[in-house]
């Protein structure tokens, strides 16, 4: 297979170039660069890092984060579009690719616009002032009188039109961005702020061949990995040639320790085999999972802990609270609809892996440190996978592909997880338990506040660390894992955002008996649907409007604002029989978006249903660079909290974990989708701010406030049992 990097891309396709250099920066080298450029432009000054002006006129984007549907590809090419004064059509952007695109660690945190967009923003701001400079100097004519529009350079009175093409006559022009970069005011804006449909979304509906899951090469073969029966179990016996008799598309069987696996001709053959083959092996016994979901709460609140003082403010005189409430939630899974998929192949001394891992760069150290191998002889293109939040098995089946095909080399390796393995092998979310207590003053303000909770860790993403692969745990050299993990996502919007003169709020870490990284929103889920419950409840104790209550304990005005927005959107619902509407706020990580949720359920008593008819969020991301996209990220979010609040939890008997479907895993159903309605407050002179992950929060809140409106029963272990013993 011919390969070929960008630097030698750019020698043969026509492209002309501004600047290259996406390597390691040393402080040294950037220590000029303010502080106030983004992060990303800090570590990657050099402007084509991040743009190439293509030949024909176009301009070619780089990002290093990958496009999980939350729409990043789309605001990207806005924001350049919008700088460079180019149309949609002329803009193409490359997303992570440790060949290609700049190194921007993990798309995670709901960062993408306040990083990548905003990286791309100044670059495309700074490309232009050296495209308007060169033209200058071909035109002789002043800097400040030209004008450029979708690829050319005019003179302000129309004349003299030059293309970006023409401008670089072949050459190539080095430069960085630094302040000051001039850009574009934003009463001027043509692009950004507006709904522009994301292209990505017409593939998906023709079926294009978008997602990891459709890439085909010429002799592609196809694998398969034979689990252990449990989590730790050792590989004792099996046989290989039993499995190339039973199956006779099997090319090789492929065992590194207690890693084993099969490769067959096509993908059906593969599965064959991976049965037959299972069917043959033995393991020692594991040692069981010491818990069951049925008495997890219980049996969390009795594991050792580390015991770290979150928050402290004011004094807490007393442990007898007015009002006190116990929260948990269970265990829940990514669920990604398409099961976890890699590509990779071992040729020339490389090896070359497509992913649709959320941090390619950090995938490539870890796999590198697993096979013991520089880095710089591992290539990762990340293909878009069927979406998903959170650290997944995309990582996972990457590390597994890269084995296997390293193990038959010169072709390309397809490896697909089963359903059954994607739920019972991918990290989980951490269960969490969540105790509150407060104190009113005779105003019915809180006065005294204290919370506990416990937690596991809420990321143990690859990092650039072999342990945290899943086959790393076992090949004969095995990593164990060490690291706790980003325990920081435990205490996300633990600390209340309300004005509460004395609180204290405790995190409890404890390791748990399963494997547990990220899903999205972190701790926070757990933590507002546990903090805005309780809010609610106080609400009812002072016998305050719970739209009142909120608002007496923020002094933001942007969270004031939120909170009024929501209250107008559902001025006008009046909930009918069996009937409740409930509301919630948060602001994301305390330092992101506003958001607020109203939840309208329906409960019948009698016939024992549970209806999610509507909801509602009103939010502030700050400056918005495509309404759509946030109107959709926002929509989704409430969707699936909806779905976590109402449905989900990961089921585990004592041996081994027993969902490993749709029916033993249920998710909410398109039937049972209720109808949501967003409405963004427009804040364009304000910073962006991350807004995927808002509405999950006060999503879940808002639904089992509602249940008490509409029944009085409070709701504070998930999944909802309503009409369950």
């Amino acid at each position: 297979m011919l390969k070929t990097n960008r630097r030698e891309f750019l020698k043969t396709s026509g492209c002309l170039v501004i600047g290259f250099s996406i390597g390691n920066i040393s402080s040294g080298q950037n220590s000029f660069i303010p502080q106030e450029l983004p992060q990303s432009i800090r570590r990657y000054p050099d402007i084509n890092a991040w743009i190439e002006v293509l030949a024909n006129g176009k301009v070619r984007v780089f990002t290093g984060k990958a496009e999980l549907g939350q729409g990043i590809r789309t605001a990207i090419a806005q924001v350049a579009a919008e700088e460079l004064e180019l149309s949609m059509e002329n803009v193409e952007v490359v997303l992570a690719d440790t060949l290609r695109t700049p190194n921007e660690g993990y798309t995670v945190g709901s960062g993408s616009i306040e990083q990548s967009a905003m990286a791309v923003r100044y670059a495309s701001a700074a490309a232009k002032m050296k495209l308007l400079e060169l033209a200058s100097d071909k035109l002789k004519v002043p800097v400040d009188e030209l004008v450029t529009t979708n690829g050319k350079v005019y003179t302000k009175n129309g004349r003299n039109p030059i293309t970006f093409s023409e401008i670089l006559d072949g050459k190539q022009i080095s430069g960085q961005v630094k302040e000051p970069v001039k850009l574009k005011a934003k009463s001027e804006y043509r692009l950004s702020g507006k709904p522009v449909p994301r292209e990505d979304i017409g593939w998906m509906v023709r079926a294009h061949q978008n997602y990891l899951h459709d890439l085909r090469f010429p002799g592609m073969v196809h694998a398969r990995v034979v689990r252990p029966p449990v989590y730790g179990a050792k590989l004792k016996t099996f046989d290989a040639g039993y499995v190339k008799k039973k199956v006779p598309g099997v090319l090789k069987t492929v065992n590194d320790g207690n890693f084993l696996a099969v490769i067959a001709t096509d993908e059906y053959e593969a599965m064959r085999a991976q049965k037959v083959l299972g069917q043959s092996a033995t393991w020692t016994e594991a040692a069981k999972v010491p818990a069951t979901e049925k008495d997890l709460k219980e049996y969390i609140l009795k594991l050792p802990v580390e015991t770290d003082r979150v928050q402290e403010k004011g004094k807490i005189t007393s442990e007898e609270f007015t009002h006190t409430a116990t929260y948990f939630k269970p265990y829940i899974m990514h669920g990604s609809t398409g099961p976890s998929c890699s590509v990779a192949i071992w040729h020339n001394e490389k090896l070359h892996i497509w992913s649709h891992s959320q941090g390619i760069y950090p995938l490539r150290e870890a796999i590198a440190q697993m096979l013991q191998m520089p880095a710089d002889k591992i290539e990762i293109t990340g293909v878009p996978g069927s979406g998903c939040y959170g650290h997944n098995g995309a990582d996972d089946v990457a590390a597994e592909a890269a084995i296997i095909a390293m193990a038959y080399p010169g072709k390309h390796v397809r490896l697909q997880w089963s359903r059954e393995e994607e739920h019972g092998w991918e990290p989980y979310g951490s269960a969490m338990v969540v105790k509150v207590g407060a104190t009113l003053d005779a105003t019915g303000k809180i006065l005294y506040w204290k919370y506990d909770l416990w937690s596991d860790s809420h990321s143990s993403r690859p990092g650039g660390r072999a342990e945290n692969l899943l086959p790393a745990r076992y090949i004969k050299k095995m990593f164990t894992s060490s690291s706790k993990g980003y325990i920081g996502g435990a205490t996300r919007n633990s600390e209340p955002y309300y004005s509460i003169p004395n609180q204290q709020v405790n995190a409890n870490f404890f390791r748990g008996p399963l494997r547990v990284s990220a899903l999205r929103s972190l701790g926070a889920y757990g933590n507002i649907f546990a903090l805005e419950s309780f809010m609610d409840e106080l609400a009812d104790n002072a016998k305050k409007d719970p739209f009142d209550f909120r608002l007496m304990h923020l002094t933001d005005q942007r969270a004031k604002d939120v909170v009024q927005k929501l209250g107008e959107m559902v001025s006008n619902v009046k909930p009918g029989d069996g009937e409740g509407l409930g509301i919630a706020f948060s602001r994301y990580k305390n330092s992101a978006s506003y958001c607020t949720v109203a939840a309208l359920v329906h409960v019948d008593t009698t016939a024992k249903t549970l209806r999610l008819k509507k909801m509602w969020s009103a939010i502030d991301a700050g400056e918005v660079i495509n309404t759509d996209g946030l109107k959709n990220q926002t929509e989704g979010g409430m969707i699936q909290a909806a779905s976590w609040t109402l449905k989900e939890h990961v089921k585990f008997d004592g041996t081994n974990i027993s969902s490993t479907d749709w029916g033993t895993y249920p998710i909410l159903r398109f039937s049972e989708t209720p109808e949501v309605e967003v409405e963004i407050i427009p804040r364009q002179n304000e910073e962006v701010m991350g807004a995927g992950e808002a509405a999950q929060g006060p999503a879940g809140a808002a639904i089992v406030n509602a249940i008490f409106r509409a029944c009085g029963k409070r709701i504070r272990d998930l999944p909802v049992k309503l009409f369950q013993d």
